[in-house]
């Protein structure tokens, strides 16, 4: 007689597995049609934590870090408004990201006509966020998305933080108008934004014609652009209480091919 077992009962991580993987191939589906996504927070969250809501136990601490960011000396416009910290990291085909030793950050003028052409030295992501959950969960879905974009290659990868402090005069968050960073893909996610007026990303074919304008207003709001193909920008911002400094926070995370 024929011993048929009982259907496998499907377990909810399992679910939980298809369900993002899904969801990451949706991603890759839309940068290759589009070159580029807009994305809200409830949704990155989601990618992120991969619904394991422990790898936001540090959120707190990772969003205040950016109190401690250092002014950037590298302005050759003489601004004093952007403070930053730069991490560098790596991932090989199927591998997890990994962090590498400190290096400068560099932009030939071709990409970055105001402040590129010099290796620039910024202070080091702290060792207690380079490392942290929620970090690493979003290193992890970048290095998930673009290697199922381009699954053959390694990856150089950088992490900047940046702060943008907002007055009653004009903040520039992209100084250098819009550009390329001279990388395959870029991640920009919203930290934290507070008394802050415009600040609209846009984002533009490589002929220049406008694609999207977008305005990431809630922590965790996030644009991916395939670098290769856009360039993209931020609008001045200004304080709209001047009585008080405001600010803008982003995460910049980038990946180039190797």
């Amino acid at each position: 007689m024929q011993n048929i077992s009982s259907p496998t009962t499907p377990q909810p991580q399992a679910h939980m597995y298809d369900r993002v993987h899904s969801e990451v191939i949706d991603l890759c589906r839309n940068i290759a049609r589009n070159d580029f996504v807009l994305l809200p927070a409830k949704h990155v969250r989601s990618l992120i934590t991969l619904d394991d809501e422990s790898l936001l136990e540090d959120w707190e601490d990772f969003q205040n870090s950016w109190n401690r960011l250092e002014q950037d000396q590298h302005m050759k416009d003489g601004g004093k408004y952007r403070f930053r910290r730069h991490g560098v990291y790596s991932a090989e085909p199927s591998s997890s990201v990994k962090p590498e030793p400190r290096q400068p950050h560099y932009q030939s003028l071709d990409y970055n006509t105001l402040n590129g052409g010099i290796a620039r030295d910024f202070a080091p992501i702290e060792p207690a966020i380079a490392n942290c959950k929620i970090l690493m969960a979003a290193l992890e879905l970048c290095r998930r998305t673009f290697s199922s974009i381009a699954p053959f290659y390694g990856w150089h990868i950088e992490v900047h933080q940046f702060r943008i402090i907002a007055t009653d005069n004009q903040a520039l968050p992209t100084p250098e108008g819009a550009h390329r960073d001279g990388v395959s893909f870029v991640f920009m996610m919203l930290v934290n934004r507070k008394n802050v007026i415009s600040g609209e990303t846009s984002i533009y074919n490589r002929e220049r014609k406008e694609l999207a304008r977008h305005t990431l207003t809630t922590p965790f709001d996030a644009a991916i652009v395939n670098d290769e193909r856009t360039l993209h920008g931020v609008t001045p911002i200004t304080a709209e209480d001047s009585n008080e400094h405001g600010y803008r926070d982003v995460l910049v995370i980038t990946f180039n091919k190797h």
